[in-house]
């Protein structure tokens, strides 16, 4: 990799059962059989929530039903664990590595807005989040995702809720492309599992040997001047 490149920033976001947490680890395996350690940065994946932290153990707890918070304290909660692994991203990033995220910043925002938290309060925290070069949504009906193994066995998982979600995932990657947030792909998460890796596989290729630039964060340009703490 050349010196004046870093690692990429790839997220994997979608409804619930739509295959991330497959996906993610076939494109990990492949992202790290695709190396010549000579001149390719090493790859990592997150996960999201990271349920080991003290507060992931906490929203761990929420999701499975073991306890009630405000949607405003659990939507809090789960931007403060994204925040506890930014630092990490980041030097990953600078060393070299390519940061692959099973959910980020997105899955946080649409949950909430479907419970009807104004969209712009749910998004604020996250602003200035290491913002990631690369997020494949993976688009699948709420109806196929329910017909799929273990569906329901999380307090989100229901038809209605997926719908609503969806709705507000939309929304997103519209505004991502929009306002040039980084490359947002939709990919028809709908079809077998080989044929959806060899989609993801077509997007990340061009990202595997690093990228240029540096590491943006995510809708500070958004803000205004007196946000931004200018006159």
């Amino acid at each position: 990799m050349s010196s004046s490149k870093r690692g990429a920033f790839i997220v994997i976001e979608g409804l619930d059962r739509s295959g991330k947490s497959t996906q993610a680890s076939l494109l990990h395996e492949r992202l790290q059989d695709s190396q010549d350690v000579a001149t390719t940065p090493k790859v990592v994946l997150l996960k999201f929530p990271d349920r080991t932290t003290a507060i992931g153990k906490m929203i761990d707890a929420y999701l499975r039903s073991e306890s009630e918070l405000d949607d405003r304290a659990i939507h809090l909660l789960f931007s403060a664990n994204r925040w506890e692994l930014a630092s990490t991203i980041t030097a990953h990033l600078a060393e070299g590595t390519t940061v692959l995220a099973d959910r980020y910043a997105f899955s946080g925002i649409a949950f909430s807005a479907r419970k009807g938290l104004p969209y712009e309060w749910c998004r604020t925290p996250e602003i200035g989040l290491p913002a990631p070069d690369l997020t494949l949504f993976l688009n699948i009906s709420p109806e196929v995702a329910a017909a799929r193994g273990g569906y329901g066995l999380e307090r989100y998982e229901r038809e209605e809720v997926q719908k609503g979600v969806r709705h507000v995932f939309d929304k997103i990657g519209q505004a991502m492309q929009d306002e040039g947030e980084g490359k947002w792909v939709g990919i028809d998460a709908g079809k077998t599992k080989e044929e959806v890796a060899e989609e993801l596989w077509k997007a990340v290729e061009p990202l595997v040997g690093g990228v240029q630039g540096p590491i943006s964060r995510l809708w500070e340009t958004t803000l205004t001047p007196d946000v931004q703490g200018g006159s």
